[in-house]
């Protein structure tokens, strides 16, 4: 269903309306607020959230905002997601992220998972530098900072088509180049 849609059935007929907002946004805000609180939160904590977001969502949408839904519910969902973090870190003593590491890192096997994991990650950086410009950056992007295509070419001054056939023959070259390393 289309935004457009779901908000032409939030003016006509509201609880079918919220019906559909919750139904083709559920998963989207869900993960973004699992994602969000990880290592924080419970599952209880991520539903209460999501409830809350369509709450403020629908309270918004049905005042006669007219915008684009997911855009906007994301935003919502993130912002309300991050504060729900730092009110669960602060509840449980934690004053912040760093001593949440400092407490992995003090049980031998998180020290060697860490280890292992840090290694990985900085074979990978050298081999994403490997690649060269602008298929290191869009690399980088896209799967790091989970930028879509029309927005890394809007960053690196190229098409977003152009920026999805560099990233898929990017990462045909760093398959290739981790080859020998897994």
């Amino acid at each position: 269903m289309k935004d457009s849609d779901i908000l032409l059935l939030m003016r006509d007929d509201p609880p079918q309306g919220h019906r559909a907002l919750f139904d083709e946004y559920y998963s989207y805000v869900y993960a973004v607020v699992i994602n969000t609180i990880r290592g924080t939160g419970s599952s209880d904590d991520a539903d209460e959230c999501v409830i809350d977001v369509f709450a403020a969502v629908i309270r918004e949408l049905d005042s006669g905002r007219d915008c684009p839904i997911k855009p906007y519910i994301g935003t919502v969902a993130r912002n309300r997601a991050i504060s729900l973090r730092r009110s669960l870190i602060s509840r449980n003593g934690r004053t912040s992220y760093i001593e949440e590491q400092q407490e992995e890192l003090r049980s031998p096997e998180k020290a060697e998972e860490k280890a292992e994991g840090s290694a990985m990650s900085q074979l990978m950086m050298q081999k994403i530098e490997e690649l060269g410009q602008p298929d290191s950056a869009i690399i980088m992007q896209k799967f790091f900072y989970g930028r879509n295509a029309s927005e890394i070419g809007k960053m690196l001054g190229m098409k977003p088509a152009a920026v999805r056939m560099r990233c898929s023959r990017a990462v045909k070259k760093l398959r290739t180049l981790l080859k020998d390393f897994y």
